[in-house]
């Protein structure tokens, strides 16, 4: 009975909106390179805001909004070739966008929201399990929640189709890119 009042404590406490805290949010992607390696990025310009009920889920919602060249693999030269029309053709479509239209609770600390990702100007569905991590006050006073999730998407679904055969077989890069999400938000309004 007490750890059920704790717990019901918490999801009330933790229930509000939040902003996403870049410095310590990782929008990150892992796709393989010539089949035999994989390459880690991510973005490092984005903003996000998220409404919280953890108390009924479906009433929470999150919308992120990524700037596409601000894409870094740690590479210069790939990074400037992801920018270009080959992949996210970052000039004519410099934003990156995902709203959620459903949010729903799996189980203990997880929940499947889905949403509209939009890439190059076309929008699919997409889900992303996240699993909750909590809710502290940083040392500034700040009350935070954290999550972290991912899944797998292919590429040519939003019209990024480059590709560069290789001798042996395969290709140079894979259609399945997996995206994996850590996030830090910030309540707004009121310090804990």
């Amino acid at each position: 009975m007490k750890g059920e009042l704790m717990i019901n404590s918490q999801l009330h406490t933790a229930s509000g909106d939040y902003t996403l805290d870049a410095a310590h949010t990782r929008i990150g992607f892992v796709a393989r390179h010539a089949m035999v390696t994989k390459v880690r990025g991510s973005f490092d310009t984005f903003t996000g805001s998220v409404h919280l009920d953890l108390e009924q889920p479906s009433n929470s919602f999150a919308s992120v909004s990524i700037e596409a060249v601000s894409i870094n693999t740690h590479n210069g030269q790939r990074d400037s070739h992801l920018r270009t029309s080959d992949f996210l053709d970052a000039v004519t479509y410099p934003e990156i966008a995902f709203s959620s239209t459903k949010v729903e609770p799996l189980g203990a600390d997880v929940y499947r929201v889905t949403g509209g990702l939009t890439i190059r100007g076309q929008t699919r569905t997409l889900t992303i399990d996240f699993t909750y991590h909590g809710a502290a006050t940083d040392p500034s006073g700040n009350f935070r929640v954290g999550f972290e999730g991912g899944t797998t998407i292919n590429r040519r679904d939003w019209g990024v189709a480059w590709n560069a055969p290789l001798e042996a077989d395969g290709v140079l890069v894979s259609e399945k890119v997996t995206l994996e999400i850590e996030v830090s938000a910030i309540r707004t309004g009121l310090k804990a």
